[in-house]
Parts: structure tokens; sequence; C-alpha cells
């Protein structure tokens, strides 16, 4: 393989970058979360059409990095024609289209995402906390609860303070500590 073709891998400044981002929302603790989420089988391929992938992705990310969501996106999606097995290209496509207003067709990526992944490794940890997020800012708190608990079973400390801050027995009891922490502030009993 000539030496222009190899993939070149995605720097952890670039992680960092995209991180912050397509998940502005994401503690900062998250934003090195990856290190520690189990790796995918296929992080270490050498199939030619994800090594192609992988290659758009980082042209995606720059794209990003350089606030060319459009860009971005016609990356990622050329990242998912080249390689539509590969569940990250999705991933990182929702991303975009999230970004863009696009939660539709976010949504349609992750669930995809997640069936290529067989929801396994980090691409699955990546989609079902992306669609938790999602799904939480339209309301179905249920469906959050479910990726959330996914996700943090997959290894995600983002998803795992989710989960607890949408248990409603833990929000009821947050609730009445509030309560109580306002009427010794202002000297009610």
């Amino acid at each position: 393989m000539a030496e222009q073709d190899k993939c070149p891998d995605i720097s952890v400044h670039d992680k960092a970058i995209l991180s912050r981002i397509f998940n502005p929302g994401l503690p900062s603790s998250d934003l090195n979360e990856e290190d520690e989420l189990p790796v995918d089988n296929e992080d270490a391929s050498t199939d030619e059409t994800v090594i192609k992938a992988k290659a758009l992705e980082v042209e995606g990310v720059k794209a990003a990095e350089a606030g060319d969501l459009d860009m971005a996106l016609d990356c990622f999606s050329r990242a998912v024609a080249v390689a539509p097995h590969w569940p990250s290209a999705y991933n990182n496509r929702a991303q975009a289209l999230r970004l863009k207003g696009d939660t539709k067709g976010a949504m349609e990526d992750l669930n995809m995402a997640v069936v290529l992944s067989k929801g396994e490794g980090k691409a699955a940890c990546q989609a079902f906390t992306q669609r938790g997020l999602i799904r939480r800012l339209e309301g179905n708190d249920n469906g959050a609860r479910e990726d959330f608990q996914a996700a943090a079973h997959l290894g995600s400390e983002f998803a795992k303070q989710m989960v607890v801050a949408l248990n409603p027995y833990a929000a009821l009891c947050n609730q009445m500590l509030q309560e109580v922490m306002t009427k010794l502030r202002t000297g009610q009993q």
C-alpha cells in the first residue's frame, strides 16, 4: 500500500475538538472517556473500504473543527457510501445531522449504528449515548433511560450519570432535598 493511501489516525486533539463540537453538553471528563470504552474489533480493520471510510472520517473531523458542518456531513456521507457496514461512519454523520437540526436523520443513522455494531463496542456506546440525548430532548425519558442504560453498560460515565438523573426516585429525592435546603436558607421550617 502506498504511503499516501494509509489512513491517518484521528489525533487526540482531533478527537477532543470533534467531541466538543458534537457534544457540547458532555462534561469535560467524558471527553477522554473514549480510552475507557470497549475497543471495536473493526478499529484495527485492514478492510480497504473501512480504511477509506476512516480517512473520510478524518476529513470530516477536520471540516467540523474548521466549522464547516456541510463539508463534514459530506465527508461522513461519503464514508457511509464507501463502507455501509461501518457503524462509526453512521455515528459521525448522525452527530453532524443533529447539529444541523435533522434529528430524524440523526436517529435513523444512530439506529443503523446500533444495528451494525450489534449493540457492542465503542460505536454502539456512542450511538446509544447520542440517541439517549435526542430522546431526552424530545421528552421521551423512558427511551432515553433505556439508551443511557445500554451505554452505561458499555462503559460510558456520562451515560451512568444520565441514568441516575433520569431515575424518577432520584429526581423526587433531589426535588425534596432542594425544597428542604431552600427552607433552611430562608429560615422556614
